[in-house]
Order: structure tokens, then sequence, then C-alpha cells
């Protein structure tokens, strides 16, 4: 298999750092949609990263459909998604808070870097910075009331996820997601990044 995308991205390493969890052997491409477009294209005319090249040649996008695949692939006791009810429900939030981070994050990143400063729409950037805040206050409280594990062989994609997210918008916007108000996730994902599996995988 060939996962598609560059680490950059919180979506591609979230997906990168599972595979090496499950112990699935892949290759890694790092190919961007912006500075190599048409390359990209020409794998995924879509040109969505992550994309997952299977070994019969089809692809799969989107790193929670991704995910969802690779599971059926792992080994028995490799497990990245939970089994019971409750502890799936908790998860779900997890990722969709975690997956909601990431995506206000980049909003604002394509904002201010993409688009010509005359053309920035200062209303909506508040209003996406202010979902950006409401998603890790969420999950601030979430890990004040039930820790996350810090163990390796306990670490499932919830957890990579939160981990991925508060470390992408630390690269960006440390000084609006301060670690002072959120010394939880901030101790959490210092624990994660410290991990062979996530060290193997640099957000770079």
């Amino acid at each position: 298999m060939k996962l598609i995308g560059m680490l950059d991205s919180p979506y591609v390493r979230r997906v990168a750092i599972c595979m090496k969890l499950l112990k699935l052997d892949f290759e890694h491409q790092s190919i961007s949609v912006f500075s190599t477009y048409e390359a990209f294209a020409k794998i995924n005319p879509v040109v969505k990263a992550p994309t997952l090249i299977l070994d019969n040649g089809q692809s799969v996008m989107d790193s929670t459909v991704i995910l969802q695949y690779l599971a059926t692939l792992a080994a028995p006791d490799q497990r990245i998604f939970p089994s019971q009810p409750e502890h799936c429900l908790r998860a779900a939030r997890l990722t969709g808070l975690a997956l909601a981070a990431c995506e206000k994050t980049v909003q604002i990143v394509y904002e201010r870097n993409l688009r010509p400063e005359e053309k920035q729409h200062e209303p909506w950037v508040a209003r996406v910075t202010e979902q950006l805040h409401a998603a890790y206050r969420e999950l601030e409280e979430d890990l004040a009331a039930a820790p996350l594990p810090i163990e390796p062989g306990h670490f499932g994609a919830a957890d990579v996820a939160v981990a991925v997210a508060w470390n992408f918008t630390q690269m960006y916007f440390s000084e609006i997601v301060t670690k002072a108000a959120h010394p939880r996730l901030q101790a959490f994902s210092k624990v994660a990044e410290q991990l062979p599996v996530f060290i193997d995988t640099p957000a770079v």
C-alpha cells in the first residue's frame, strides 16, 4: 500500500501513525496538493490528502474512511477502535472535536496564507477562531474528566487524533490557542510526541 500526502497535514499524519500502530506495511510518498498538484492529480484526480493506494490499484481517500478500512486489515490483537459502546461513544466524540480543531486551523491558515490580505474577511476569521477555541475547550474539559492513556500499547485512533490535532494547531497558532489554557492537552500531546511512533512520523 502507498500513503500519499505530506506529513505536515494532520490528516495524513494521523493515518500514517495509525498504520504503524496497526503494524501495516506501507510506503509513504510525500506529494503536496499545492507544490506538486499535477503529480498528485495523476494519482488521484480529486487531489485530496491523504489518499491510500491499495495493492490492487484502487484508491481510498479521507482519513476517517481510510482508517475504517485499515482497521479491517489489522491482526486481532491490533486495534485502534474500541469495541464497547460507551468507549466507542467517547472515541467518536474526541475524534470529532479533534478533527473540527484541525479543520478550523486549516481554514485560518488558508485565509491568512493563501488569500490576498485585502480579500481576507475578518468577521469570518473571528467566527472560525471561536469555533477553534470551542473545540479545544471541549477537549480540555473531556481530558479533565477522564485522562487519555499514555502507554504506547493503549493508543487508539481517537488518542492519535487528539495529539496530532493539538500539535498541528500549536505549529501555527500557539499564541491563539495557548498551552497555559490547555494544560491537560499540552501534557498529553507532549507524552505522545515522545513515543517512537510519533517521533518516526514527524509533522514536517
